[in-house]
């Protein structure tokens, strides 16, 4: 490694605890954050976003269907995102949703997480996983 990074190193893990309990708090949240956006994986490829959108909209209001399609193929890329009107209508549809065959091939639906261009998505991990410790040279 280089000298320069390896004393930069050195001078950060001088001041910060060496397993960095304080950024993990401070950068991912201690319960997952829900929101009224889904992801929906495991798409067949005859699924349009009408499709989709009947399927979902027993569940509330849905506010947008996305479905992301291969740009050479044409074909979807198996998955896209279902927006509802309410957090409630979203919670309930995942709920009942996930695992649940839509046109032959099962379901599977989880929160979607916000993109941030620039930013690395920071995802929280369960107790006991592992954690984060300070740079070695």
């Amino acid at each position: 490694m280089d000298r320069t990074l390896v004393a930069l190193a050195r001078k950060a893990s001088a001041r910060r605890p060496a397993t960095f309990d304080w950024w993990r708090g401070f950068c991912t949240p201690s319960s997952p954050s829900l929101n009224s956006k889904l992801f929906v994986g495991g798409l067949s490829w005859s699924v349009d976003e009408k499709s989709l959108l009947d399927a979902f909209s027993s569940f509330g209001e849905v506010s947008e269907v996305k479905i992301l399609y291969d740009k050479d193929s044409g074909r979807t890329r198996g998955f896209g995102f279902v927006s509802f009107a309410k957090e409630d209508d979203a919670i309930s549809a995942k709920d009942a949703m996930d695992g649940k065959a839509l046109l032959g091939r099962p379901l599977r639906i989880s929160y979607a997480l916000e993109k941030v261009r620039g930013a690395p998505v920071v995802v929280s991990r369960l107790p006991g996983t592992g954690s984060v410790t300070s740079l070695k040279d």
